[in-house]
Order: C-alpha cells, then sequence, then structure tokens
C-alpha cells in the first residue's frame, strides 16, 4: 500500500503541497486530476524519493520512504516503475538496449535473461519488433509503448504514469489506455496515474482523487466523481472556464 499523510512541500515561496494526504490500496488504479502547476508530478516525485517532504510522511509497504538510506531508495525504486510524460528514452541506444539498461542496473539477471526480458516487456506493449530501432523511428504512440516496456521489464510491484495520453491522438490514446488496464489485468500492479485527460481517467481509474491548492479536495470511485456536486471538482472534469459558468442550453 502507498500512503502519503499529511505532506507538506514548498518551493521557496510557493507552496505547493500543504497537507496532502491520500492511501492508495494494493491491486488498484488511483488517478490524480488538477489544473496544471497543482502539484501531481510533485506527488510522484516523493513516492520515489526524489523530493522529500517539508512536513509529513510518505509510506510504501509501510516503510517511511524520507527516512531511507541511498541504498534502500534503490531497492524501493526497482519496485516502483515511473513512465515519464514523453518517455524519456535515450536517442543514442536502441529500443531494446534502453528497456535492457534498467534490468543490467538493478538486477543480476544474465545476458540471456535480459534479453528474454526484454522481449517478452516488447510483445506486452504489442511492439515485438522495435527492439533494433532507435526512438526517432517511432512514433509518438509508440515511444510511449516503449516507456511502458522499459518500466515493465522490471516487473514492479507498483506503477506511476505521468501525463501517458498528452500529445496524442484520441485513437493512440485509446491504446494506452488499453495498456495500463493491461498491465493491471496482466501483471496485477497497481498504480498512480496523473492526467487531465477525464475519458482515460473515467476508463482506467479504480478511484479518482482531485489535487487543488496542495491538498486532496474530494476522492471517491468513478461513479462518485462523475456525480460530484462540489463545484471546483464539477468545474474541472466538465471543462469549464469559472465556477460561474453553466452548462450550455441543449
Amino acid at each position: 500500500m502507498i500512503a502519503l499523510r499529511d505532506v507538506y512541500k514548498s518551493f521557496g515561496p510557493k507552496r505547493v503541497l500543504t497537507g496532502f494526504s491520500l492511501e492508495v490500496a494494493e491491486g488498484e488504479t488511483m488517478v490524480i486530476i488538477g489544473f496544471s502547476g497543482s502539484g501531481k508530478s510533485v506527488v510522484l516525485k516523493h513516492l520515489i524519493g526524489l523530493l522529500v517532504p517539508d512536513r509529513g510522511d510518505v509510506l510504501v509497504d509501510g516503510v517511511s520512504v524520507p527516512t531511507l538510506t541511498r541504498r534502500e531508495l534503490y531497492a524501493l525504486r526497482a519496485r516502483i516503475a515511473y513512465v515519464f510524460q514523453f518517455a524519456a528514452l535515450f536517442d543514442s541506444m536502441t529500443i531494446a538496449q534502453n528497456i535492457a539498461m534498467g534490468l543490467r542496473r538493478q538486477t543480476e539477471l544474465g545476458a540471456a535473461e535480459i534479453d528474454g526480458r526484454v522481449r517478452e516487456s516488447l510483445e506486452l506493449v504489442d511492439l515485438p519488433d522495435a527492439g533494433p530501432l532507435y526512438p526517432a523511428e517511432l512514433s509518438g504512440g509508440m515511444r510511449k509503448r516503449a516507456g511502458i516496456a522499459r518500466a515493465i521489464a522490471l516487473r514492479p510491484k507498483y506503477i506511476l504514469y505521468d501525463e501517458p495520453t498528452t500529445g496524442l491522438d484520441p485513437v493512440t490514446s485509446a491504446v494506452i489506455d488499453d495498456l495500463m488496464l493491461r498491465m493491471q489485468r496482466q501483471l496485477g500492479v497497481t498504480s498512480i496515474v496523473i492526467t487531465h485527460d477525464m475519458r482515460s481517467a473515467y476508463l482506467v481509474g479504480t478511484r479518482i482523487a482531485m489535487l487543488y491548492e496542495g491538498r486532496v479536495r474530494q476522492v471517491g470511485t468513478v461513479h462518485e466523481i462523475q456525480h460530484t456536486t462540489d463545484p471546483v471538482v464539477r468545474q474541472f472534469i466538465e471543462g469549464r472556464a469559472s465556477l460561474a459558468a453553466t452548462a450550455a442550453p441543449a
């Protein structure tokens, strides 16, 4: 289980998290929504120890992340995969080399086992022939899928997705959504998804939490969020310009 408890984080005078609390149960997909610049990615960075809270605590499987040594953090990161917004693949490496790099650094697998894990991971994201290609030879959607393949190669317990459908057309976005659902079903991973895409949020989420002014404004099932009466949450999910705006007549 993942738990963030009363987390505060500021960068100079800018207060980003002001008592953020959220629990993510094993096996679920928690979607975090919120306005641009609200601190959603800051939450993810606390989970892997890239940021340390000013106050509060971050727990993964009952262990306090801010108290871990560097070696313990490396061990934690082997269990938590991070899918970056723009895939973050190394342009000078083939897709297979990108995927294999983490396996070489973070596991004791032999060369043949690494090659097998790379092939298996690419097959899971429907890119069986992409291994010898370079990132520049792939479309944006294919690069995202390659990023997911790199993440799952380590067989993580948790996957963190940072805006996985940003910049993609609707059809490609649907492919990424399907992959996220497949990873949950086939690998049993627990996921946290940062997104502005409500169609995607409703499809992949077990629960949805809205981050607003540094705290969780509301958390609930897809049905609960879709039928919320909270004006701030309704503004966001309906894409209205202001709280005072009303839906146009049919």
